[in-house]
């Protein structure tokens, strides 16, 4: 894969790792380094929809987000219906399974909405599933979670908590057609370990928005994966903040963007807290027609946390013409007191030198494409650690590679 490489940022050197990314334009690939401090938010956050204004596309958090596919999740005109979707969560014994309302003190602990569509989805659910695992325990099955759009409009709230020395895999799996605004808490107590794989496998007309908050325990370690290949639009905001020393989290993401799809990933997370670490590592494919995959990734470290260890890095392969990435890594450092911190953005077309060596070899180009492809990707894949859904997600990339080649 070629690869259009930002030159190093002298602030953002770690030692050991590959070399952070200014920023670089190849065509409709643009690549650019920003403020933090301009592109978290515009407004404070809260919880009251009315706080926040309605966007009309030049605000910082909003510029890339083609508005009128939101279908009015973003201005109030998108209401309920009762055939949203179906929520079904599938739990081993010694996990426990609630629905609550929002007064519940569960809800809303890990963070707070930041922008409107957030806080019109944590307005408008009317209850919310809460699934605990008590402290110490250890599961050895995941706890599936199943949201099923049956083509209504829909909002929603989850929580997910972790008792002290807790272990679990929750996978999270999106499928059918809906257009949801949903929003996802995970808090994990003192020594924790929470991973979480969000599937949006979403029909070709589906619209998914919502903020993922993750609220991480002292010597606690929070590992997400979020896999995005269907829907119209997705637009997703994960957010990491730190209840303690020690923590860790590891942020991983993939997506394959069609034709006329737009793909939307926003991370933050901020270093509140000494002694913390933090690794983010985004893959993206793209192919067809108005592709368009836009990935912000936001690393605050506070004057308060001495120590910190982070790293984000975004990379982004473009199978076919027409398609644009929009790519935005940022990084801001309150203190001197670290361990390292860096950011890069890489994005490139098909190696048209890798594909000769395979085929020289005698291998079809219909299968070497599949094999550079799959190789972008096997390092996240690997990482999961749940066999049917890795076999899962291999075989959604061949039929996407399929569908290119067709």
């Amino acid at each position: 894969m070629a690869e259009a490489q930002n030159s190093p940022a002298p602030d953002a050197a770690r030692a050991g790792g590959p070399p952070p990314v200014g920023s670089a334009t190849t065509g409709a690939i643009a690549v650019a380094a920003e403020s933090t401090v301009a592109t978290r938010m515009s407004a404070p956050p809260s919880y009251d929809v009315a706080d926040f204004p309605v966007p009309h596309g030049r605000e910082e958090e909003w510029r890339f987000t083609p508005l009128e596919r939101l279908r009015g999740l973003h201005d109030g005109t998108a209401v309920a219906t009762g055939e949203g979707v179906k929520v079904d969560i599938q739990a081993p014994e010694g996990v426990t399974v609630e629905t609550v309302g929002r007064d519940d003190a569960r809800v809303g602990r890990a963070g707070t909405p930041v922008d409107r569509v957030a806080a019109q989805a944590y307005s408008s659910f009317e209850k919310a599933s809460v699934v605990t695992v008590p402290k110490e325990t250890v599961l050895t099955e995941p706890i599936r979670i199943t949201v099923h759009g049956e083509g209504g409009v829909a909002y929603g709230h989850q929580v997910v908590e972790l008792g002290a020395f807790a272990e679990a895999v929750v996978v999270i799996d999106h499928t059918g057609d809906a257009v949801l605004a949903a929003n996802v808490d995970y808090i994990l107590g003192d020594g924790a370990k929470l991973t979480v794989v969000s599937v949006q496998d979403w029909d070709e007309k589906a619209v998914h928005a919502g903020q993922h908050n993750a609220l991480i325990g002292r010597d606690a370690t929070f590992k997400s994966f979020l896999i995005t290949f269907g829907g119209d639009l997705v637009r997703l905001h994960p957010r990491v903040t730190y209840a303690g020393t020690g923590g860790e989290a590891e942020l991983y993401g993939l997506y394959f963007t069609d034709a006329g799809q737009h793909q939307e990933h926003r991370l933050f997370v901020d270093h509140n807290t000494p002694h913390c670490k933090s690794n983010v590592l985004y893959k993206g494919a793209l192919q067809g027609e108005g592709a368009h995959a836009v990935w912000i990734g936001d690393v605050l470290i506070e004057a308060a946390a001495e120590g910190t260890d982070t790293y984000e890095m975004n990379r982004n392969l473009v199978l076919t013409d027409g398609a644009r990435v929009d790519s935005v890594p940022n990084l801001e450092i309150e203190t001197g007191e670290i361990v390292g911190a860096g950011h890069a953005s890489a994005t490139g077309r098909f190696d048209d030198e890798q594909l000769f060596y395979l085929m020289a070899r005698g291998i079809p180009e219909k299968e070497a494409r599949r094999l550079v492809v799959r190789g972008f990707f096997a390092e996240l894949v690997q990482q999961i650690g749940v066999t049917d859904l890795e076999e899962r997600l291999i075989a959604k990339i061949d039929e996407e590679l399929e569908a290119a080649v067709a």
